[in-house]
């Protein structure tokens, strides 16, 4: 059994990932509290959690600049010319969490809204990880534990996904395979699952 970690997605598609760190917004992770509950210790809150991001929806630009190195579904072909050299040439920018992308926590409730109006128009969509410090993920073994969980839907329309799953993910997000990954769990990279060959911006610390 591989350890996990958790995560809750609101999107349309699996998508993720990026490489180098912009400096123009600072990545502050929202705190998020959760219980870990044992027989002989009960339920102790877990209050230095907090979530972070995934990469794929983090603005990705020109390393020192503000050119777009993504734009709608396609790489800039001078940023971009193969993987290796748009892993160096691009950064993964930190996130505004609750006025670009709708993310909000309180105590141990999060809320994703699935379009959030904001100053670049509106972001659609998101994925969050959760955290056990500011730069590994919560990783979850599973054998002989359970999960549990409230997920409030009632305000869905039809045909979105809201879900709450486990991924399997490095707890550094890759930064130790891929040294061409310097942004880390830290701005959410390292996610993959069975779209990731079409739908991920990168892959393994190069672009996709």
């Amino acid at each position: 059994m591989f350890p996990k970690l958790i995560l809750t997605n609101f999107s349309f598609l699996a998508i993720v990932s990026a490489q180098q760190v912009g400096t123009y917004t600072a990545e502050v992770h929202p705190k998020m509290s959760w219980q870990k509950c044992t027989k002989a210790g009960g339920c102790v809150a877990q209050s230095e959690a907090s979530i972070t991001l995934d990469a794929n929806w983090r603005w990705v630009h020109s390393v020192g600049g503000y050119n777009n190195c993504y734009t709608g579904n396609t790489w800039d072909k001078t940023l971009c010319p193969d993987g290796k050299t748009c892993a160096t040439n691009c950064a993964l920018e930190g996130a505004d969490y609750t006025g670009t992308y709708g993310i909000s926590v309180r105590g141990n409730s999060l809320t994703l809204k699935f379009v959030q109006p904001n100053s670049n128009g509106k972001n659609v969509g998101s994925r969050v990880y959760l955290m056990n410090s500011d730069s590994q993920y919560q990783i979850f073994k599973l054998p002989n534990q359970e999960v549990a969980f409230d997920v409030d839907v009632s305000n869905l329309p039809c045909g979105l996904n809201a879900a709450l799953y486990f991924s399997e993910m490095d707890a550094d997000g890759g930064t130790a395979k891929y040294p061409t990954n310097k942004a880390g769990a830290k701005y959410g990279t390292g996610y993959c699952d069975s779209q990731c060959p079409r739908d991920v911006k990168f892959i393994a610390g190069e672009a996709s």
